[in-house]
């Protein structure tokens, strides 16, 4: 692997907050969502892995050493974010999942990925518990307070259209009910609107 420092762009020195920084700017730039149908999208992945592994290596306290960056046990922190970072934006959800289980200490990082995790499933609920914890660990991470405030316009979205859709009218468990309803009506009176029931 080139040198991490190299790959991120920073000094040899920078502090944890530059490194983060720089890590944020460049995983946001050479996100694989962003190279969807471009024939540069086999690069950015690969750039985009480089760049996660180098921010892993450095924020595991492996300054630039020879050994992985996964060297680090279950249950460790910084560069366990990394992994788990890496795995949510290649929509391995389950993978990261098991990782952050795995982990004994929960800062405020680890609630925003948890969230983030329950959001990829769907489970906005969870997620925005997740994530609003997260904020309030620390309110002053913009990364955090930003997608909380995306997922929260996303889920008052999907209510709208919901809403705006029909709401309070008849939805699939009505139309189910209704149709069950009707194949015992039937059955009883020696027809079958329902083969398979």
């Amino acid at each position: 692997m080139r040198d991490p420092y190299e790959v991120l762009g920073v000094q040899r020195g920078a502090t944890q907050e530059e490194i983060k920084k720089a890590y944020r700017k460049l995983a946001k730039q050479y996100h694989p969502d962003n190279y969807v149908n471009n024939p540069l999208a086999d690069l950015a992945a690969e750039k985009f892995k480089e760049i996660n592994e180098a921010y892993e290596q450095l924020s595991s306290g492996n300054q630039g050493g020879q050994n992985s960056s996964y060297q680090q046990g279950q249950g460790s922190g910084a560069g366990n974010f990394a992994q788990v970072r890496n795995l949510i934006n290649m929509n391995r959800v389950d993978e990261a999942d098991a990782i952050l289980d795995q982990m004994r200490d929960r800062p405020a990082e680890w609630f925003f990925l948890k969230g983030n995790v329950f959001m990829r499933r769907g489970w906005h609920a969870q997620g925005l518990n997740f994530m609003q914890q997260a904020v309030n660990m620390d309110p002053h991470n913009t990364e955090y307070r930003t997608t909380l405030n995306q997922y929260m316009n996303q889920t008052r979205q999907y209510r709208e259209v919901g809403n705006n859709m029909g709401g309070g009218g008849p939805d699939a468990c009505d139309c189910c009910q209704g149709l069950l309803c009707a194949d015992c009506c039937c059955e009883c009176m020696g027809g079958d609107l329902i083969s398979c029931c």
